[in-house]
């Protein structure tokens, strides 16, 4: 097997672990809150970083001289994945992974500024057509129900979150082993976690809230359910799996070539949704999402055929 076929088979098996864990995620939105979640899936998630810190050499790669570069790249990240995360308790799986699509679109809007590369009339036609295909799902016509337009901002936040963070490595040029950046972030996941609990994990700002989001991150932490508990490993697996996964791929792969495959979370959300919530996307729906899958793989499929490297062919990394 080929370097790139071993990277295009781990970017696959990351993508599916994403999906898995965003139906978890969703399965147990409405009985605990998201930062308990958060606490389990990470503390399984460090052990099984650990373990692979250790294959790769052991403590001295927690080393760095960046230590502030790699939490406000934690921060943002762990942002992220909160905003996507109660976007789940409230939407249907496949739009909130759509919206949070838009993230290659404003990596490479924010690499023009940010990091001074050229964008040229064909990208930023793509970038356009995406941010159209989020305004087609946010349209005033578009009936969601109970669902509010506010609501449907938060995976477009958490993407925006997402794309500051991968700008912002690129910008300083932070480089560690995989598994020691997968640790930083899995740290920063049980200390903001550790920190709701303290704050409100007794539930007590929770009195009164009604938007379903807000009542996913402050209601208070409970024991979990006998049947609940396979669940709560399942996320702290796949947490672990998917930074595994998507490092190989990279490691392996062109990332152009590489991130291009990532657009195969989409099917697979939509198909979670469906199986496991009965989730149908209307037509409105489904050219929302062409519009933004089109405009990512556009901007892929031109940074490939230029040969560049450019800001947004970073991984889609919600582990």
């Amino acid at each position: 097997m080929t370097g790139q076929s071993r990277a295009i088979l781990f970017i696959l098996l990351g993508m599916l672990c994403i999906s898995v864990n965003d139906m978890g995620i969703k399965l147990l939105s409405g009985d605990y809150p998201l930062h308990q979640m958060v606490f389990v899936r990470s503390g399984i998630g460090l052990a099984i970083c650990l373990a692979l810190l250790r294959a790769e050499g052991g403590v001295a790669l927690l080393r760095t001289d960046r230590p502030l570069l790699h939490g406000l790249r934690a921060g943002l990240i762990v942002t992220a994945n909160m905003l996507f995360f109660a976007a789940l308790s409230v939407m249907p799986l496949g739009v909130a992974t759509a919206l949070f699509f838009v993230a290659p679109l404003f990596i490479t809007l924010l690499a023009i500024p940010v990091l001074g590369e050229p964008v040229g009339r064909h990208r930023i036609g793509a970038i356009v057509v995406g941010f159209v295909g989020v305004g087609v799902m946010m349209a005033p016509g578009v009936d969601w129900g109970a669902i509010g337009r506010a609501s449907l901002l938060l995976p477009v936040l958490a993407a925006a979150c997402y794309a500051g963070m991968q700008v912002l490595t690129r910008k300083l040029g932070a480089r560690s082993a995989a598994s020691a950046m997968a640790i930083y972030i899995q740290s920063a996941f049980l200390l903001v976690s550790l920190g709701f609990f303290v704050v409100a994990g007794d539930g007590r700002f929770a009195d009164g809230v009604e938007h379903p989001a807000a009542v996913f991150l402050l209601r208070a932490w409970v024991w979990p359910a006998a049947g609940d508990w396979w669940l709560f490993g399942l996320l702290g697996v796949m947490s672990g799996a998917i930074g595994y996964c998507l490092s190989m791929a990279y490691k392996h792969g062109t990332a152009s070539v590489v991130a291009s495959y990532e657009y195969v979370a989409l099917p697979l959300a939509i198909f979670w949704g469906w199986a496991i919530f009965g989730e149908v996307p209307r037509p409105v729906v489904w050219l929302g999402i062409a519009l933004i899958a089109g405009a990512g793989l556009y901007v892929f499929a031109r940074e490939r055929a230029q040969d560049r490297a450019l800001a947004s062919a970073r991984p889609i990394r919600r582990g």
